[in-house]
């Protein structure tokens, strides 16, 4: 049995080591040696801005503010705000900015982000479709930034770079920001090696002529991805995009958002299963693989981990090492969490108190996909 466990032991070590270290440097290397160009010119394409959006009536002023000072032709811009049925005085605030060219789509009875974003783009009369949630805040020269990639005929997607805002330095805006920045660096490495596999939902843009309409549980901002990845085109990243979003600063706020996209995610990924086939879908399928499905499923590598560890300990210094090293890292996370509860602000503690929130939320969410549960209509947390 010593033997089984040291086995077990070292293939979980290994995985969790490549999920977290050796596939960034993967696609790294790959992107590196082997980049693959975006042919970027200067065009200038009719645009539509699509902000679906429910009963945010406290910030669709403010955004529709800072949406209309944006670098644009006004007659090659379309800004279309899609309500998913609100029912506070949001569309009544979009409808007082009819006279400075912002139109009103509302979807009734609720059909769910996806649909309404689906809807909405069969309405959009733009080449490119720029898609916004309503709290995103962006820089004038969003177009001068995202638009040139859309010059070459094989992106189909162009996603820019959300930069996480959180004035109160929470604690999980803490833990958000620093997770941030490990997944900005994989994004500019996939998009080097190969393509997207996810965009941020608050800035991304795609020709109209490659969006297909979702149903109503994707995560529509991964799955358009896939999409575009079928149509053999690709999503890249432009770092050079930027807008800016508030974290969330409760964990219970940030728990709730994860899970709800990671259950969609696991439904994106079971109904496009296809795509994990490398013969299919070549390297695309390892990103796919490396980044969502073995990210999913550290928790179990987790679990796997630390039941040799313990079974291993008089064997060996180090899997004694290896056991106190998961059990401080633990104590840390739970101690963050205890020190969250209390409102106080911490550092040190922050990562393993991320880190344990996000994977916690990966067993929730699967737990939910395997029982059936679909999300199509979203609350916003705000």
């Amino acid at each position: 049995m010593t033997t089984a466990w040291q086995i077990l032991f070292w293939i979980s070590a290994g995985l969790l080591l490549y999920v977290y270290a050796g596939y960034p440097m993967l696609v790294f290397l790959v992107g590196f040696l082997w980049p693959k160009r975006v042919k970027k010119g200067k065009i200038e394409p009719r645009v539509s801005i699509v902000i679906t959006a429910f009963n945010e009536e406290a910030v669709i002023r403010e955004k529709l503010e800072n949406t209309l000072k944006i670098d644009y032709p006004p007659d090659k811009l379309e800004i279309l705000v899609a309500s998913d049925g609100s029912t506070d005085q949001m569309d009544t605030i979009v409808g007082e900015f009819a006279s400075r060219g912002v139109k009103l789509f509302r979807q009734e009875g609720r059909a769910g982000k996806t649909v309404t974003q689906n809807n909405a783009v069969e309405r959009a009369t733009g080449e490119i479709i720029l898609f916004s949630d309503a709290t995103t805040k962006y820089r004038s020269d969003v177009f001068q930034t995202i638009l040139p990639s859309f010059a070459d005929p094989d992106v189909g997607c162009v996603a820019g770079r959300l930069v996480y805002v959180d004035d109160e330095n929470s604690n999980v805006g803490k833990g958000a920001r620093q997770y941030w920045g490990y997944e900005t660096f994989l994004k500019i490495a996939e998009s080097d090696a190969c393509s997207l596999i996810g965009a941020s939902g608050c800035l991304y843009a795609v020709r109209k002529s490659a969006y297909e309409p979702m149903y109503p549980e994707a995560c529509s901002d991964f799955l358009i991805c896939i999409a575009v990845s079928r149509k053999a085109l690709r999503s890249v990243f432009e770092p050079d995009a930027v807008c800016f979003e508030r974290t969330n600063q409760l964990a219970n706020d940030e728990m709730r958002m994860r899970v709800r996209v990671i259950s969609q995610t696991f439904t994106d990924l079971w109904r496009n299963r296809d795509m994990l086939n490398p013969f299919k879908s070549g390297f695309y399928a390892v990103e796919l693989i490396s980044h969502k499905a073995l990210r999913y499923a550290v928790p179990l590598i987790l679990f796997l981990l630390l039941v040799p560890s313990f079974m291993l300990t008089g064997s060996s210094y180090v899997y004694q090492i290896a056991l106190v090293l998961q059990v401080v890292f633990y104590t840390g996370a739970a101690g963050g969490w205890l020190v969250e509860k209390t409102g106080k602000r911490l550092s040190l503690l922050a990562i393993p108190f991320y880190f344990v929130l996000a994977n916690l939320a990966s067993v929730i969410g699967f737990y939910k996909f395997v029982r059936g549960e679909r999300y199509a209509a979203w609350e916003p947390i705000r």
